[in-house]
């Protein structure tokens, strides 16, 4: 299956009782002749073009697909129906089994992020009206009930198929046979690697700002209690939190599953139903939190955030305190290492004399062709050990950051290299098992269950055995 296939497709559900007596979906289309007479005919609306368990695939969720990779940026050309195809049915195979293994998902959790989703995409394209227009929907929430759908099953399956491997494991033996199964003529090559550290500086914001936020917040806190005024509005128009300021400062917390700094959470899970916190601090800002309702192990709450501006001074003392640190690296007076323990103010990698960690490998390592652009234009014209000039950043907490970078070591291109390569060869052998695992459940799956394909469908040449042809 290739890899740039995006599954974006939006699935119907029917009962399994409905699905053998009708293959076609069909309705009269009433229409007038010459002569005036009327007359009915059938017309086709939808064909099924496949089931898995208690799930039908249509002609139009094909068509769906190819219609969303488009609207994606994804070419086509080289993507076939059967192609598409393939990878549904593959999903309903993952979601009918994670139904039958009772694999639960987070249902206020989706459906927050579906608003996530569609106050993202409806920003991008101009509104929510030119949204609802672009997917031919009648409303919106048609819109948002299909996106609820196409995340849960996506949530689902995603699940489904990390139960299957979640205690696939390889042993250093086992790399070890992998490594040298492979032709010598056929051992990968790993690009040129670089090791990157930086030193941020941020500004500090000043007792005054401070108070000032929290005196804001104890006013709408007094102003709703007070005077009845709605926490839903003022999240509107005041918060600072881009992912939950329209919908009003709405998050779902749950108890077993935290999703928010431990901060945030304590406060949230301290409250009574109706309550609103006080004025409270996390590396994002100040917030306030109002308890709107508790179910069970859910906590639906709507948060204030509003983050201290900074003044023009204290912007200026950090750039000056960064400009002083980059001199005396340059000088000699000090390493970069020492540097960075001494003074950077990003924790995450500070202790580590400011290496970066690869988000994606957890080392320290970064493929040059695989860097974040916005990385890469930063160190590319390094030499080694060479500093960078003073950059000027934001981040989601940081309104204002400078730094430093250097490049403190450099791997040239190479064919792969057992002891050198080690943990990469070894993701290559895990990733091998992993798949022929998913390989071998997919086939006992197949074999257990109702699957049916119709029309010119069946002329494809799928990889798994969708038609049960015993070998």
């Amino acid at each position: 299956m290739n890899k740039n296939l995006i599954s974006f497709s939006f699935s119907l559900f029917f009962a399994f009782c409905f699905l053998g007596a009708q293959e076609i979906i069909v309705e009269r289309e009433i229409t007038k002749n010459k002569k005036n007479e009327i007359s009915i005919d059938p017309v086709k609306v939808d064909g099924v073009a496949g089931v898995v368990g208690s799930f039908v695939i249509l002609d139009s969720d094909i068509d769906k697909q190819f219609a969303q990779l488009k609207a994606s940026g994804v070419s086509t050309d080289d993507i076939t129906r059967c192609q598409l195809f393939g990878k549904l049915l593959e999903d309903k195979l993952y979601v009918h089994h994670a139904i039958q293994d009772s694999i639960e998902v987070n249902d206020p959790e989706i459906r927050s992020y579906v608003d996530q989703q569609l106050e993202g995409f409806a920003e991008q394209i101009g509104s929510m009206e030119k949204l609802i227009k672009f997917y031919n929907k009648s409303s919106e929430q048609e819109l948002r009930d299909e996106m609820y759908e196409l995340n849960k099953n996506g949530q689902m399956a995603s699940k489904m198929q990390q139960k299957v491997i979640e205690e696939i494991d390889v042993t250093p033996e086992e790399v070890r046979q992998f490594f040298n199964k492979i032709p010598k003529n056929e051992r990968p090559f790993f690009g040129t690697e670089l090791r990157v550290a930086q030193i941020v500086v941020v500004p500090k914001t000043s007792d005054k700002e401070i108070e000032k936020v929290i005196k804001r917040l104890n006013q709408f806190k007094s102003d709703v209690i007070d005077n009845g005024s709605s926490f839903t509005t003022k999240a509107v128009l005041y918060s600072e939190d881009p992912g939950s300021k329209r919908s009003g400062g709405k998050y779902t917390l749950n108890k077993k599953r935290p999703a928010m700094v431990k901060e945030f959470r304590e406060v949230a899970f301290s409250l009574d139903e109706g309550e609103i916190s006080e004025p409270f601090k996390t590396d994002f800002g100040y917030h306030i939190i109002f308890l709107e309702k508790i179910r069970g192990q859910e906590f639906d709450i709507r948060h204030i955030l509003l983050r201290p501006k900074l003044t023009q001074d204290a912007i200026e003392e950090a750039k000056k305190r960064i400009e002083k640190i980059r001199k005396s690296i340059i000088d000699g007076s000090i390493s970069f290492s020492d540097a960075a323990l001494e003074v950077s103010d990003e924790d995450e990698t500070k202790f580590d004399g400011g290496q970066l960690r690869n988000p994606e490998t957890q080392d320290y390592n970064f493929e040059l062709t695989k860097m974040d652009p916005e990385l890469y234009a930063q160190i590319q014209n390094l030499k080694d050990n060479e500093i960078s000039p003073i950059y000027q950043d934001q981040d989601r907490i940081n309104q204002i950051k400078f730094k430093i970078l250097t490049v403190t070591q450099r791997t040239d291109e190479h064919e792969a290299d057992f002891a050198k390569d080690y943990l990469k060869i070894k993701e290559l052998a895990l990733q091998e098992k992993q798949l022929k695992t998913i390989s071998s459940w997919q086939e006992e799956k197949i074999m257990d269950t109702y699957i049916k394909i119709n029309g010119d469908l069946r002329d494809c040449q799928f990889n798994s055995n969708w038609f049960k042809i015993k070998n």
